[in-house]
């Protein structure tokens, strides 16, 4: 009767078994959202697995979780492959995790680093475009949803820090497909209605899906090109987004934010009285000090004698009016010295004078100027006259008026030997006054001047 009963252990082995053969749950993919989530000192992962419906246990080993590229964490939804099996210690079955990734993060963050590179290679996030927060602001918008708790930390703070700055919420969606150009619109709102002096940007805590709507570039771009400066306050200090990068201030939180927008009033209160005080006390030791001086004034010598005084004050008046009295004499004087030492230098150089003498010296240039040309124009006329003279004696018309005559062949050359002419060549001889012409009767031919 006592074999029909199995043991837990003999029937949980048995289940085990039958998960083990079974095909369909050696190579399960599952997704879902982490919760329970626990990191053994040994580095094992273990979880729990879920969907709106059912959850299941799961455990990812140290040799396999080494590899991943993320941390994993409550809330996160994420992409499994493993397999099924019982846990004999507790008869569970649980998901054995070979492979994870996150469930649509991989390609936002994919996208958000390309968007961040972008605009940074444009200069958004240099800080020579940041803009300076003021100290103490007069108007503050909020952007950001009317109704999450991001809105009621961030009054109740500025409220108990800083209670006299005026507030104005714009409402926006910040998530969803629409957010992004909500929060878009509502930034050149604020920046159209020229009436704030900063811009807290923000909302609470959530998953990078949930926050995606500040990282859109759309939102960048009006963060940057706000001439209003903005506190951006998105999610827990460990969430960053674009908008964080663009904003001329980050703030870790929204209530972070709102402590960064506005002074402690508190603070102000006492830094008012500190510098009253000192006031106080500045003003009363000048009055001191003041107060000794007149003191002084008081028994001082002119105040109690002031005939003395004044007699005193006279004779020192005539001592100045005497020694003044002198020394305009030794100017004057000295003036007139130099006056009179000036008008002599001046006649002694008077143009007239320089320019007579200037006369004088080119007259006398000019006498010698006449003198070397006459000597010059009578030196060169006795060697043209020698020159004639030689000319004279050299001109072939001098010669044939003694009675010389010039014989031309008939082609015009002068005759200069008996070789240029042949007999009954017509010949032209030309005289003092005429010119004949002759045939060559015969042509002899000297030697040693005799024919």
């Amino acid at each position: 009767m006592t074999n029909k009963y199995l043991t837990v252990t003999a029937l949980t082995r048995y289940i085990k078994r039958k998960l083990d053969i079974d095909p369909h749950l050696r190579n399960v993919w599952l997704k879902g959202e982490i919760s329970n989530f626990k990191l053994h000192s040994r580095g094992h992962m273990y979880l729990t697995l879920k969907d709106d419906q059912s959850r299941i246990n799961a455990v990812m080993f140290a040799g396999n979780n080494r590899f991943l590229k993320f941390r994993p964490e409550n809330g996160m939804k994420v992409l499994v492959r493993g397999e099924i099996s019982v846990f004999e210690a507790t008869g569970q079955y649980q998901l054995y995790i070979q492979q994870m990734e996150p469930d649509g993060i991989g390609s936002l963050y994919l996208a958000f680093e390309q968007l961040k590179e972008k605009l940074r290679k444009q200069g958004y996030f240099e800080e020579s475009y940041k803009k300076e927060i003021p100290k103490v602001p007069d108007h503050i918008a909020v952007i950001t949803s009317p109704t999450g708790a991001a809105v009621r930390d961030i009054i109740t703070t500025i409220k108990r820090r800083y209670p006299v700055v005026q507030l104005t919420v714009l409402p926006v969606l910040v998530q969803g497909v629409n957010a992004a150009r909500s929060i878009q619109k509502a930034i050149e709102q604020a920046n159209a209605m020229s009436m704030f002096d900063v811009i807290i940007l923000g909302r609470g805590g959530g998953s990078i899906e949930e926050l995606w709507s500040f990282n859109e570039e759309i939102v960048a771009d009006a963060i940057f090109r706000s001439q209003i400066p903005i506190i951006s306050a998105v999610g827990h200090e460990t969430d960053v987004t674009i908008s964080d990068y663009v904003a001329d201030l980050r703030a870790p939180t929204p209530t972070g934010a709102a402590e960064m927008a506005v002074p402690s009033q508190a603070e102000l209160l006492d830094k008012i009285a500190k510098q009253k005080q000192s006031l106080t006390s500045l003003v009363s030791l000048t009055i001191k000090h003041h107060q000794s001086s007149l003191d002084q004034m008081i028994q001082s010598y002119a105040f109690r004698y002031p005939e003395q005084l004044i007699r005193q004050k006279e004779l020192e008046l005539d001592r100045y009016k005497e020694r003044l009295e002198r020394s305009t004499q030794h100017t004057v004087r000295n003036k007139m010295e130099r006056y009179t030492s000036l008008k002599t230098r001046i006649y002694t150089q008077h143009p007239k004078k320089r320019l007579d003498e200037a006369v004088r010296s080119l007259n006398q240039l000019m006498k010698q100027s006449n003198q070397l040309m006459s000597q010059q124009i009578e030196k060169q006329s006795v060697q043209l006259n020698r020159a004639l003279d030689k000319l004279t004696l050299l001109n072939p018309l001098e010669i044939m008026k003694r009675g010389f005559a010039i014989p031309y062949t008939s082609t015009g050359e002068i005759i200069k030997s008996s070789k240029q002419i042949e007999p009954k060549d017509v010949i032209e001889l030309n005289l003092n006054d005429g010119v004949v012409n002759c045939e060559v009767l015969d042509v002899k031919e000297c030697k040693n001047g005799t024919i």
